[in-house]
């Protein structure tokens, strides 16, 4: 057994992933000598914040954010006092303006995963201003699972990215809804992720099957 706090991941603690795999993963990590982003406990942060059946949509990026104080644990969000550079995430808002003529400001991403967003990236920890640097360390192996898991019913999925594309190869549309494009960041969003218009097609989706759509601009309230 690895010495990952599990205590937090509720029914994704049943896969065999953190028997199997995440005690290698945790002994690289031991031994990496340069920063690792996120921080430890928010390395399954996506997955303690969004159960099993409480997911509606999934959304599959690369890596974490390789710069300190920006990465949370959540696909593409940012901390809110974080300051810097949005990158990604801002291009995400752009299309989001875009698509749905809402603007979002908030870069803690936290109400969407309450929602049941799934913010997933394909490896969970990266080193310090190095880019896909842990593709390789094992997290495919969850990133399969946790889909495989997610497989016994329709779920509208959104794959930003190469890595995200063939990490969901094996998901299938229809049942599912299945939007590829271009990763959102700057080297890549003029490539088809502008225009893809996914956050009203995510939430036309969803009315069709008799759920209620996802909110994608700033949450109500305080």
């Amino acid at each position: 057994m690895t010495a990952f706090d599990l205590s937090r991941l509720g029914g994704w603690a049943e896969l065999p992933f953190f028997t199997d795999t995440a005690p290698q993963i945790e002994a690289a990590l031991a031994k990496e000598k340069r920063p690792v982003f996120p921080p430890p406990k928010r390395i399954f942060h996506a997955l303690e914040r969004c159960q099993p059946d409480d997911i509606r949509v999934v959304i599959l990026g690369q890596d974490p954010y390789h710069t300190p104080g920006k990465a949370d644990g959540l696909a593409f969000s940012i901390p809110q006092d974080f300051g810097g550079r949005l990158d990604s995430l801002g291009n995400i808002f752009k299309e989001i303006e875009t698509d749905l003529g809402t603007t979002r400001t908030r870069t803690d991403l936290s109400d969407w995963a309450d929602q049941g967003v799934l913010l997933l990236n394909t490896a969970l920890t990266v080193p310090q201003s190095v880019a896909k640097a842990h593709a390789k360390l094992g997290w495919g192996t969850l990133v399969g699972e946790v889909l495989t898991r997610l497989a016994e019913r329709p779920r509208a999925y959104l794959l930003w990215g190469g890595p995200a594309q063939k990490a969901a190869k094996a998901v299938t549309a229809p049942p599912n809804l299945k939007i590829e494009t271009a990763h959102p960041s700057p080297l890549s969003v003029y490539r088809g992720f502008f225009g893809s218009r996914p956050f009203s097609r995510t939430n036309v989706w969803l009315q069709e099957h008799g759920l209620d759509p996802i909110n994608w601009g700033d949450p109500e309230g305080p």
